[in-house]
């Protein structure tokens, strides 16, 4: 693709614009719906993350490499299988040996959905403060105190529309539930995304990020 991988776009030296971004965040939750809802089966992609997102010529998102995807029967919800994906975007179930549904793309998607707010990696060792090392964690603390903007206080635009950065972060924090029944569906997401559906106050994730 034209314009490289989302994992470049985000990282690059001139910070992509906050419209762009949530545009291709909502592409990439349409794409996953595809994926989960209405293909004939069910594909489980099992490796989301910003290097297997595409940019085409518009910066549009398209979902790629499914070496490692688990195609579901029409008759099937869930699958076992050994744990797949990347580190960092790898449900907490594929630790517990717990059968796989589409629920654990969701939980990626979460990951990499703070990813496209915060225009950084879901790790960073090399960060001042210690508690912003693990973006997940870092990213629940300034929700819960009321202090989303230092999440992007260098981006301007992103800094003028707050209301909706609120909004990408709570669906973010609904997708990376420990409790997989908790993470909405793709299709949910969108609707939150667009504002059919309103985001309900999510619960803690902390329970997810203390067991890991």
């Amino acid at each position: 693709m034209r314009n490289g991988s989302l994992a470049k776009f985000l990282l690059k030296n001139s910070r992509p614009n906050w419209y762009e971004r949530t545009r291709i965040a909502l592409g990439i939750a349409e794409g996953l719906c595809y994926l989960h809802e209405q293909c004939n089966s069910r594909i489980i992609h099992c490796d989301i993350k910003p290097e297997n997102i595409l940019l085409d010529d518009t910066f549009s998102a398209r979902i790629s490499d499914f070496g490692l995807s688990k195609l579901l029967k029409n008759d099937q919800s869930r699958t076992t299988t050994a744990i797949r994906g990347t580190k960092g975007y790898v449900a907490p179930e594929w630790f517990k040996n717990m059968a796989i549904t589409i629920k654990v793309d969701v939980y990626s998607f979460g990951i990499l959905l703070l990813e496209v707010i915060c225009c950084r990696k879901n790790f960073e060792q090399d960060v001042e403060e210690e508690e912003e090392m693990i973006l997940a964690d870092w990213v629940y603390d300034c929700y819960k105190s009321g202090t989303l903007h230092c999440l992007v206080e260098k981006d301007e635009e992103a800094m003028k529309d707050m209301k909706k950065v609120k909004k990408f972060v709570m669906i973010a924090i609904w997708c990376i539930q420990e409790d997989p029944s908790l993470r909405p569906m793709m299709k949910k997401v969108i609707q939150m995304t667009e504002g059919a559906v309103e985001v309900p106050v999510p619960p803690d994730p902390s329970s997810f990020l203390s067991s890991i």
